[in-house]
């Protein structure tokens, strides 16, 4: 059976993937960082079926041991702390994992089996200031944080492995992908979280920052599905993985607080300290390279996922309140 690595499975893309490979008949290797380890509870039900190894990104002797045990056919790298504000409070860590850390698995590659195909998550904020909208795999980089900017080396040093030393190397462009496995620091948990917390009397108010912002948002366990057809595909290449529509802060607002029967006008509150300090430009991709070579195309709408994580977060914490578990 073919074996595939996947760095960070622990996060949302990465338990999402190693399903989909378990269905193909894949042989996973999973990897979480050895200096900060990760909650396993997104990954859960895959245990007893993967193998669980932790790695350190800013060690290259680290990186090729894990190369060299387990000699994988395919990687997957999301390795990546993809929290914004994080990003901005400790530039330097964000560069040394989410740039330097790919270079390190590259070289790697390189040095314990050329064949090996690899998988790079690039991201939207890589466009930051965008130029034009949709934007498309020619679009012009300009990032307007640190994480934006670690992707854009990350991104670059991958088409230069590609290009210069001959490996099968991809990006995926990827836009916003949600699901009930995002973590509550990101919006669209916060939001939907929020509205159950209401719900069941938990909180009386949601403070949220820009409610007009407005993103491409798509399911994440759609986004894997590409991400592996990328790495069967004759020759290696860079996909933008989007919907190709945006929705905004408001609109999703409007639709968790409308699952739950409430209206979100009465409880949320626009908290100016939370806005962003630079606010990227319209982000919105355009998915038909994706459409056109890979087959590609997002199948669960904004509707569908949204609702879908508001009974996540009901069921969740339904069973923590007959636990006496909430705070």
């Amino acid at each position: 059976m073919p074996a595939a690595l996947i760095t960070g499975i622990t996060g949302q893309d990465g338990s999402y993937l190693g399903e989909l490979l378990l269905r193909k008949g894949y042989r996973i290797i999973g990897t979480e960082p050895s200096l900060e380890p990760s909650s396993l509870e997104r990954i859960r039900h895959l245990q007893g079926h993967v193998d669980l190894v932790a790695d350190d990104l800013r060690d290259q002797g680290a990186v090729m041991k894990i190369l060299a045990t387990f000699r994988p056919d395919e990687i997957y790298n999301f390795a990546s702390n993809s929290f914004l504000s994080d990003s901005i409070l400790h530039p330097v860590q964000a560069g040394e994992v989410s740039a330097l850390g790919v270079t390190r698995i590259l070289e790697a590659i390189r040095a314990v089996n050329p064949g090996t195909r690899f998988f790079q998550a690039s991201s939207s904020e890589m466009f930051g200031k965008v130029t034009e909208v949709p934007q498309t795999e020619n679009t012009p980089f300009h990032p307007r944080n640190p994480y934006g900017v670690a992707k854009v080396y990350a991104h670059l040093i991958t088409v230069y492995y590609r290009e210069v030393h001959n490996l099968y190397a991809c990006s995926g462009i990827l836009y916003n992908h949600e699901s009930p496995r995002r973590s509550p620091l990101f919006v669209t948990r916060k939001i939907t979280q929020g509205a159950a917390k209401i719900k069941l009397g938990l909180a009386g108010e949601l403070r949220l920052g820009n409610l007009d912002t407005r993103r491409d948002w798509g399911y994440a366990g759609d986004y894997v599905e590409a991400m592996w057809r990328m790495l069967q595909q004759p020759e290696p290449d860079d996909y933008i993985l989007a919907t190709g529509e945006t929705h905004s802060v408001r609109d999703l607002c409007e639709l968790a607080f409308r699952h739950v029967g409430l209206d979100y006008g009465k409880y949320v509150v626009q908290d100016p300290a939370l806005w962003r300090p630079t606010e990227t430009g319209q982000l919105v991709g355009s998915p038909s390279k994706a459409s056109s070579k890979l087959g590609w195309r997002p199948k669960v709408p904004f509707e569908e996922w949204g609702s879908m994580m508001v009974e996540s977060d009901l069921e969740i914490l339904g069973r923590e309140i007959e636990q006496g578990g909430v705070q």
